[in-house]
Parts: C-alpha cells; structure tokens; sequence
C-alpha cells in the first residue's frame, strides 16, 4: 500500500491500494473525492472558501475551494474515474479560536464548508458522509481501494466514516 500525503494548500489524486492522508485540518476542510468503479480516489486540502480573496502574485489553485476541486476531478478523470459516478466525503472547517465579534466573514471554517458544498454541488457530486465544524482539528486518511475515510482528531478519538 502506498502512502501518499497531501500538504496545505494541495491536491493529489491515486489509485488503490494508495491511502492519501492529510494532517492539521483546522478550518481548512479535506475533501475527498472517489470513483468505487475504477478504486481513483482525490484529497485537497483547501484553506480558504473563494479564489476571488487571493492577493497574491503567486495564485496557489489548491487553497480554495472553487478552484481545487474542479482541478481534483478533472486530475481523478486522467487516472480513469468517471465524474458521473465520483462521491465526496468532507472533514474540517472547524472553529479553532473563539471569536469575539459575530461577523459571519471571521467564520472560516464555516465559509470554507459552504464554499465546498456549493463546489461540490455544481458538479452534481453527493456528500455521502462528513465531519465537520465544531472547534477542534482533525487529520484524515483516505482509502483509494474500500472508499472509508479514518478522522483522527485529538482528544476525541478516530472515526470511519
């Protein structure tokens, strides 16, 4: 089995028997996405909800969420899947800090798990299982080959989902 791990800000794509694993989802939410025909599975692990909030020169595709997933399918599809038949699974997008003003704009974990779902959405890609907001971080492991999702989140154990 290969272990293939996926940093902040990025998205990789494999076949079974990889395992695609990412560490620290704060607010940032780890999508993952799979084809259980042709076993391709695809993580991002994106930080922010919309690519319209970069300033910077060096535009990073794999940090928001209108921009990463399209680009995960489409890298899923180059290894075989199909996006008629991809799934998603979501973790993340947690509130990691208390925040004294009600601005919804402050609630980023929260915004980046709208900005996911409405992604999602417009490629007509059910949300078949999730864990999500709340106040506390999670790491995720995904398997290319069973489809199940392992959520390690301190404190509060592991989940299969």
């Amino acid at each position: 089995m290969t272990m293939i791990r996926v940093g902040i800000g990025e998205f990789k794509s494999a076949k079974a028997p990889a395992v695609i694993s990412t560490l620290g989802l704060g607010s940032c939410v780890g999508i993952c996405l799979w084809d259980e025909f042709t076993k391709v599975g695809g993580l991002a692990h994106i930080m922010l909800p919309d690519s319209n909030l970069s300033t910077t020169n060096n535009f990073n595709p794999g940090k928001f969420a209108d921009t990463a997933i399209p680009l995960l399918i489409y890298d899923m599809e180059e290894l075989g899947a199909n996006r008629k038949r991809i799934i998603a699974k979501i973790a993340g997008g947690a509130q990691m800090f208390e925040i004294k003003s009600q601005m919804e704009m402050m609630k980023i974990g929260k915004r980046n798990v709208e900005a996911v779902r409405k992604a999602l959405s417009q490629f007509n890609i059910k949300i078949v299982a999730e864990d999500v907001e709340g106040n506390f971080g999670r790491s995720i492991e995904f398997n290319c080959d069973t489809g199940l999702l392992t959520v390690k989140s301190v404190g509060r154990g592991i989940k299969i989902i």
